[in-house]
Parts: C-alpha cells; sequence; structure tokens
C-alpha cells in the first residue's frame, strides 16, 4: 500500500492532469514554491525545505493526529459527500442506495437517540456473555462475536490461497488484543510505559459506565490485562509477518485439534459462517496451540470478563457518551494524541465508508470524476510500466532468465483506475433509522457473510477492496494488480490546468503509481508470480542478490531515529522503502520521456527535475503528533512521513546533480553505501 496510508478516508473532487500551467488560468501561487522553508538547505533536511514553511504555519488541529495533503485533500472533499448525506436524509427515500445513504446518517446523527440509548442495543450480546458457564460456551460465543465484527482471542477471514490464487481460502492469525501490537506489553521506554499503564484505567472505566463499582471494575481491568499479555507472548512480532512462507501453514479442518486439541475448531468455524471448504490456512499455528491451554486454564468469569470489554470498547464510537469518551481518551489521546474529538458528522462520513462506501461511491464518480480523468491516469500507469521494463533490462545484477520472467510478471499487472466497472450490490443490507450501532453491528455481519460467501467459488478478479473515494491504493499481490482510487489524483485547492508534468509525475506518477508497481517485486511481492501465486521464480543468484543489496536499505532505516531513542525497523518496513524508492526511480524515468522534461524550462526558477522531487515531497506534506510516530513505529510497516522523503532520496543519482548534493551534505551518502538495486 502506498505513501496515503494514513489512516485517513480522503476524498477527491478534483482530477490532476499532466499539462503544463496555463497563461490567465494559472494565476495562482506555485504550490511548491509557496511551502519551501528556504531556511532550510535541500542538501541537509530535503523535506523539510520543500514542507517546512507549510508546516510552521499550519499547526495541527486538535482533533487530528495529523495535518498534511490528506487531510486537505478530505477537508476540501467532505463538505461535498455532507452535501450528499443530508439531500439523501431529506429525501427519505423507501429503498435503494438513497435510503441506505439517508437512514445511516440519520442515526449517525441522531444524537439524543444515541444517549438515550446508552449500551441498552448492546443487550442481547452482554446477556449471552453473561449466560456463558463453560470455556465451550466461550468459544461459541466467540464465534458470534467474530460474525458482527468484534475480533476476540483471534483474527479470521476470507481471501485468496497464497498458493493458488484462483480459489478463496478461510485464514486463521493471531490476535484478540487490545493493545495497537504486542510490543506494547513488553517494550520498556518511557512512552509505551505510560500506555499500558493507563491501560487498566481505561478498561476499568467501561466497566464502571455499566454500574461495576471501582474495586471490582480495577480487579477485572487486571484480569484483563494478564490474559491479554499471555495472548501477546505468544504474537510473533511485526517483522516476523512478513515472510508469506512462514505464515502459510494449511491444516484440514478435522486436523486442527493437533494444534489444539481442547477447543472444537471445527465447531467453532461453522458458527461463523464457513461452509464448503475442507481446509484453512493458519499464519501462527503456536498462536493457537498458547490460546487453546489459556482458555482451558483460565477462569471462565475473566473470559466473560474479556469478552464485554471488547464488545463495548469495539462498539464505543457508536454508543452514549460515557463510553465514547472513555474510548476516545485511551486511544486517541492517549495512544495517538489527538487533542479532542472530531465533530460527530466526521465521525460519521469515516464509519460510513465502511458500512456502504460504495453506495456512495457511485454518487461521487458521477458527480466528480469523468472518463475523460479515468483515461488519463490509465494512461500515466502505462508510462510508468514502460520505464520499470526499460530499467529491469539494463540491470546488471540479474540474469537473463529471471529478467524475461520479471519482465513478464510486469506486463501482466492489471490496473484498476479510478472506479470499479461493476459495482457491488448492497440491496440486501439492512440499514434503518434506528440505534446507530445496531446499524453498524448488522453491516458487520452483512459484510462477514459476503466475505464467506466467497468460499468455494472462483475469484472475482474484478473486485475492489477500496472505495474510489479513498485516499489510498494498494498492490494485491495476489491478483498481481495495482488499484488506484478516483480520490488519490488530487493536488487540495488546484485544477487541472495548474499543475506541470514535472509536479504530477513526482507527486502520483512517482509516490502512487510507480510505488504500487514496484510493490510486485519488493521483498514480499517478489515471491508471488505473474498469477499471483506463492511460487519461487528467480535464480538462486537472483534471489541472493536481491536480498544483499535490500539488506542496505534496512540498514539504513534501521540507523533513523524519528523520535527519542525508537529506530525505525528497517525489516519490518521494507516493502514500503523498496517501493518509495522504486517508484521515485521508474516515475523519474516516465518523466523523462515527457517533452516537459525535454524542453527544460524553469518553473518558478526550479528545472523540472527539481520539482519532480518536490512534487514527490508534497506527496509526504505532513505534520504528526509524536504519539502518532510512536504508535506508527510499533505497528506499522510504513516509516513516518518525513523518512520517506528524506530516506529514498538520497539513493537516486539524480537527486544528487538537481540539488548539488557534495560529500559533508546531511543528505550525503556515498555511492558505495547507496542501494543499488532497480
Amino acid at each position: 500500500m502506498n505513501k496515503k496510508f494514513l489512516g485517513v478516508i480522503a476524498l477527491a473532487a478534483i482530477t490532476v492532469s499532466c499539462n503544463q500551467p496555463g497563461t490567465k488560468e494559472a494565476a495562482k501561487e506555485d504550490i511548491l514554491g509557496a511551502h519551501r522553508d528556504t531556511t532550510v538547505k535541500p542538501n541537509d533536511d530535503f523535506f523539510e525545505y520543500a514542507n517546512g514553511k507549510w508546516i510552521k504555519n499550519n499547526p495541527i488541529p486538535g482533533e487530528e493526529t495529523s495535518w498534511g495533503v490528506g487531510e486537505l485533500v478530505q477537508k476540501e472533499l467532505n463538505e461535498k459527500l455532507l452535501h450528499i448525506n443530508e439531500e439523501a436524509e431529506k429525501k427519505a427515500e423507501k429503498s435503494g442506495s438513497g435510503q441506505q445513504i439517508g437512514d445511516f446518517w440519520h442515526s449517525a446523527m441522531d444524537s439524543a437517540a444515541i444517549e438515550k440509548n446508552g449500551i441498552e442495543p448492546l443487550r442481547p450480546e452482554l446477556d449471552k456473555i453473561a449466560a456463558i458457564k463453560t470455556a465451550k460456551d466461550v468459544m461459541t460465543q466467540a464465534a458470534q462475536m467474530h460474525k458482527y465484527g468484534v475480533g476476540v482471542f483471534f483474527n479470521e477471514g476470507v481471501g485468496q490461497d497464497a498458493k493458488n490464487s484462483n480459489l478463496e481460502a478461510y485464514s486463521m492469525d493471531q490476535g484478540g488484543l487490545g493493545l495497537p501490537s504486542r510490543d506494547y506489553y513488553f517494550n520498556t521506554d518511557a512512552r509505551t510505559q505510560k500506555i499500558r499503564n493507563e491501560y487498566p484505567g481505561y478498561i476499568a472505566a467501561i466497566f464502571k459506565n455499566m454500574g461495576i463499582d471501582s474495586t471490582q471494575a480495577k480487579a477485572k481491568a487486571t484480569a484483563i490485562i494478564a490474559f491479554e499479555t499471555s495472548l501477546a507472548k505468544a504474537s510473533r512480532k511485526l517483522e516476523d509477518l512478513r515472510d508469506p512462507y512462514k505464515n502459510y501453514n494449511k491444516f484440514a479442518i478435522s486436523q486442527l485439534n493437533k494444534i489444539a486439541p481442547s477447543t472444537d475448531w471445527a465447531g467453532v468455524i461453522a458458527q461463523i459462517g464457513v461452509k464448503g471448504v475442507d481446509s484453512v490456512i493458519v499464519g501462527q499455528p503456536e498462536f493457537y496451540t498458547a490460546l487453546d491451554k489459556l482458555v482451558k486454564t483460565t477462569d471462565v468469569q475473566t473470559l466473560k470478563d474479556y469478552m464485554t470489554f471488547h464488545l463495548i470498547s469495539n462498539f464505543s464510537s457508536y454508543l452514549s457518551k460515557p463510553y465514547f469518551d472513555a474510548t476516545f481518551n485511551f486511544y486517541s489521546k492517549t495512544i495517538r494524541g489527538a487533542q479532542e474529538p472530531r465533530p460527530r458528522w466526521r465521525r460519521a462520513l469515516d464509519a460510513e465508508q465502511g458500512v456502504i462506501g460504495e453506495s456512495l461511491g457511485q454518487l461521487f464518480v458521477k458527480e466528480y470524476f469523468s472518463p475523460k480523468a479515468k483515461a488519463r491516469y490509465e494512461q500515466m500507469v502505462e508510462n510508468v510500466r514502460m520505464a520499470y521494463k526499460a530499467r529491469i533490462e539494463k540491470l546488471d545484477w540479474m540474469t537473463d532468465s529471471t529478467k524475461k520472467k520479471a519482465v513478464h510478471k510486469l506486463m501482466a499487472i492489471k490496473k484498476k483506475v479510478g472506479y470499479p466497472d461493476k459495482w457491488k450490490d448492497l440491496s440486501t443490507l439492512k440499514i434503518d433509522r434506528g440505534a446507530y450501532v445496531s446499524n453498524i453491528m448488522r453491516a458487520n455481519e452483512w459484510w462477514n457473510t459476503y466475505g464467506l460467501n466467497k468460499l468455494g467459488k472462483p475469484v472475482d478478479r474484478n473486485e475492489w477492496d477500496m472505495t474510489p473515494q479513498t485516499y489510498n491504493a494498494y498492490y494485491n499481490p495476489s491478483n498481481n494488480e495495482i488499484v488506484l482510487p478516483a480520490a488519490m489524483m488530487t493536488v487540495p485547492g488546484y485544477k487541472d490546468e495548474e499543475l506541470d508534468d514535472a509536479l504530477v509525475y513526482g507527486y502520483t506518477a512517482a509516490s502512487t503509481v510507480g510505488h504500487e508497481i514496484t510493490h510486485g517485486f519488493d521483498d514480499e511481492g517478489r515471491q508471488f508470480d505473474e498469477n499471483g501465486n506463492l511460487h519461487n521464480w528467480w535464480g538462486p543468484t537472483d534471489s541472493a542478490q536481491f536480498v544483499k543489496r535490500a539488506e542496505v536499505l534496512v540498514q539504513q532505516f534501521n540507523k533513523m531515529v524519528p523520535l527519542d531513542t525508537m529506530h525505525i525497523n528497517g525489516k519490518a518496513t521494507l516493502g514500503e522503502n523498496l517501493a518509495d524508492l522504486g517508484g521515485i526511480l521508474i516515475g523519474l524515468d516516465a518523466f523523462k520521456q515527457t517533452e516537459a522534461y525535454k524542453k527544460g524550462d524553469k518553473i518558478n526558477g526550479m528545472t523540472p527535475t527539481q520539482r519532480f522531487f518536490l512534487g514527490y515531497s508534497l506527496g509526504w506534506l505532513m505534520a504528526e503528533r509524536q504519539e502518532k510516530i510512536a504508535t506508527q513505529l510499533l505497528t506499522d510497516v510504513h516509516s513516518p512521513a518525513k523518512y520517506r522523503v528524506n530516506g529514498p532520496f538520497p539513493n537516486v543519482p539524480d537527486f544528487y546533480e538537481a540539488f548539488g548534493i557534495k560529500a559533508g551534505d546531511k543528505m550525503f551518502i556515498a555511492d558505495t553505501a547507496r542501494v543499488h538495486l532497480w
């Protein structure tokens, strides 16, 4: 997944073209010049040079944990989605997507009803948990909770079989934690310890809101954390989850008792709704062995308390103020650094994307993303593809045999640009004007059934996993495809004719198109073939060379310290760092084929190549709270924004020439210490 991973659902109404600035129409201030902090030398800190002025003049709003280009796009376009929702609510249609949108909006915005309902919409599920008597009852209820979106004890779901991409497979993975990752339970740095120390108070607050006295609430919190810590001990670290072979362990359902003899997994899986398959892929078998023992030996009341807590915590954003506040204060404020909640309408829009995002998407692209724009960016993909092909063919470390296979895979990459040709049918999803949390639970169950219904059927390779209004993009190795939603092609506040080719090739061709294509050849993606199957198509010397050359990037990022004593995990972030570097290289190669590059005209005193690097940096225009950076370093395979600019650039030869980088400059790396991969 590319740069726009930021946990932000941002929407786009402006499309970006590859035109040069007009005359009368291009009177706006040049965005690249306006954002620069010229008191900083590009030779020392390019990110601050490119974006520092804007960051200094635009403090992070209290309700946000970061503030930058993604949030600016979101701000522009949320206004348009707000209009769509408010109009749908007024029309009060009786059927169709208009009914779903209007009724969802009504339930999400009816704060009086939400406060009046309190926790009561969850009462039927709370009563089921309270009635549990045995460990078997625990797992039966856990299966029901998974159906409506509460992933207690473990994670599971449906996706393409990594070794047979034509089949949909059922997978089971580690999970069940309340803190963001396993490391939060063990790391000893001050930031993580502070979060761990406040976690019991949050759990206790949930129980006290239910009317349980303080002493009991604290005792329940202590027992829950002890249980979760045991789960965390059995969980693999972030970097260990990147090996697709080690995290692929196929078991016959009838043989799951070999790793978990005390749990009736066949029954649990059936209760979740799995049918039509006789095997499952277990990512981390040792986790399920530990879980089996824990459920068997832990006091049933503790397991019930654990489930109760996660039920309420999971849905607290849709409940009354005491529950919402407790969860916001811990997860958003303590962990991520937000100072105040987003307004209700913003939170409602965010929630709506995961419920009926494609219903909104159909209205969105009809009004805001033209077929002409779709065609423009499809052509850009081809320009970048051909630039990558030429670069692969010139590699001096890859054998001819592997080169041919790499080019074959590259040319087979399917592009999905803008919006799907066929929309999902959401007509059977029940949305009404009743309890907000009930709409969310029904939607979760509907999507669970939607996924499970894929089992035993051919893979639909035309399906999209993102809505067109999502400010993100992805590469799917099992489909060997790149998916570029309409919202990605946006520079906030600017129209097509106001953006020059150099900016667009840096901002879009490099950091989005090139980035996603390179994911097909990163440390994980390269292990899948042109058909999307986990299959080693590399020659042994080529594979060894790749690992050796990629390790240089691992070590470069391992040395980076974005916060306190917290280093970037070079191994965990390798895939994204490789995609950033590859995207820059092939995006620049594609740009060099344009007339704008060949003419070499300066704009605002900057050469085309300089504007390319500044355009890429614009894609990472972002200020981040320290709490958010700390969380990212422990949980995310993406490096913080600043290091997605300053990290790859010193490995790009043209960067040195464009800005006169010399030995002794902070952005300088000796040629022998640079990454020589693509």
